[in-house]
């Protein structure tokens, strides 16, 4: 029987193509998006790729998507083996200090890569518990590192985009304290850093292609047995936090 995945923010980008990797390992994908327009979209032409996926509309900022999300994956399949909370934004303004990135940047900001992952994983962790080998992938990124904030001459002393960058260090953190509740079960969390990738967000400046983006959540949502619980990484690859 085929691994169940569910990817959140799977319309475009780099949960895209997880999930077109993912398929192509053998795993039965469920490409969540804010709307059902977009998830049937993404599903559609990973289908035409003879790919076993399925549409889902998932909002991870709301609880009534949530909910209505769960019991359909609960109806339909009963067990979830993969989580990947891919979905995030970045609400910064470009150009403005720390201090001056406004409330609702920050609040909205954290309503998305924190209490929406917070939310959603709360929503499918009884179905992951319900898996033999449950994994929970969540997207982070190398900017969540306090150590390389706090470190001159770091890659990324000097980029400070302050909402997202606290938002994935907060992320790393609820990573870190769910490992530890799950540490004595079959299911496993990691942070992944995809890098720096060609997205909408990345901008095509960016020296990664999307589907090299799409590895490390790819590697850590089909890790064996003895893999790690409770880690950032990239590419395999141990992160700082």
């Amino acid at each position: 029987m085929s691994k169940i995945a569910l990817i959140t923010g799977a319309a475009k980008g780099i949960g895209f193509e997880t999930a077109r990797q993912l398929a192509q390992a053998g795993v039965h994908v469920i490409v969540a998006a804010r709307s059902q327009d977009k998830a049937d979209a993404a599903a559609a032409a990973l289908q035409a790729e003879g790919l076993a996926v399925e549409a889902l509309a998932l909002e991870v900022t709301d609880a009534v998507s949530i909910a209505a999300a769960a019991a359909t994956v609960t109806a339909k399949h009963g067990v979830l083996d993969i989580l990947i909370n891919n979905a995030g934004v970045m609400h910064d303004v470009p150009g403005k200090p720390v201090s001056a990135q406004s409330l609702d940047v920050w609040r909205s900001t954290f309503d998305t890569n924190v209490f929406g992952v917070i939310a959603v994983t709360q929503a499918f962790l009884p179905l992951l518990h319900k898996s033999a080998a449950g994994r929970i992938v969540n997207l982070s990124s190398i900017l969540g590192s306090i150590t390389l904030h706090a470190t001159p001459g770091s890659p990324i002393y000097d980029y400070k985009v302050p909402a997202y960058n606290v938002s994935k260090t907060a992320l790393n953190g609820w990573t870190v304290q769910l490992a530890y509740e799950l540490r004595d079960t079959a299911v496993k969390v990691n942070a992944a850093h995809p890098g720096h990738v060609q997205t909408d967000m990345g901008g095509p400046s960016a020296p990664m292609a999307i589907v090299d983006g799409a590895k490390t959540s790819v590697q850590l949502a089909l890790l064996p047995a003895d893999g790690p619980n409770g880690g950032y990484f990239h590419l395999g690859e141990t992160l700082p936090w």
